[in-house]
């Protein structure tokens, strides 16, 4: 069974950085691919970004393109999402995915295994 765990959420100002983590386990995780998404109150959970577990490709939407960094450590089995210029609009409960494909993937369909979610708050 694949458990995803997120930690690293927090209240922040406009302008700060923040880094989430999420810490995989269960299973060898070289053939999956991992994503970020997010979910504000009232929204659709939508996707922030993506990075397959082996390769450097990554995937980011529009919205965080240039601003966040997705990377993983496979020694640690975890994934990291590097969060910089936060803007009030990054507010929301951001949720770690899994899924057994090598394929970047974007949709929420797409992906099998979630974690619990962590908040961010970004703050004027």
């Amino acid at each position: 069974q694949v458990q995803l765990v997120e930690s690293g959420g927090g209240l922040v100002q406009a302008g700060d950085s923040l880094t989430l983590s999420c810490v995989a386990s269960g299973r060898p995780f070289g053939s999956y691919v991992m994503g970020w998404f997010r979910q504000a109150p009232g929204k659709e959970r939508e996707f922030v970004a993506a990075i397959r577990w082996i390769g450097v490709s990554t995937s980011y939407s529009e919205s965080v393109k240039g601003r966040f960094a997705i990377s993983r450590d496979n020694a640690k089995n975890t994934v990291y999402l590097q969060m910089n210029s936060l803007k009030l609009e990054d507010t929301a409960v951001y949720y770690c995915a899994a899924d057994r494909r090598t394929t970047l993937v974007t949709r929420r369909s797409e992906y099998n295994y979630w974690g619990q979610g962590t908040q961010v708050t970004v703050s004027s």
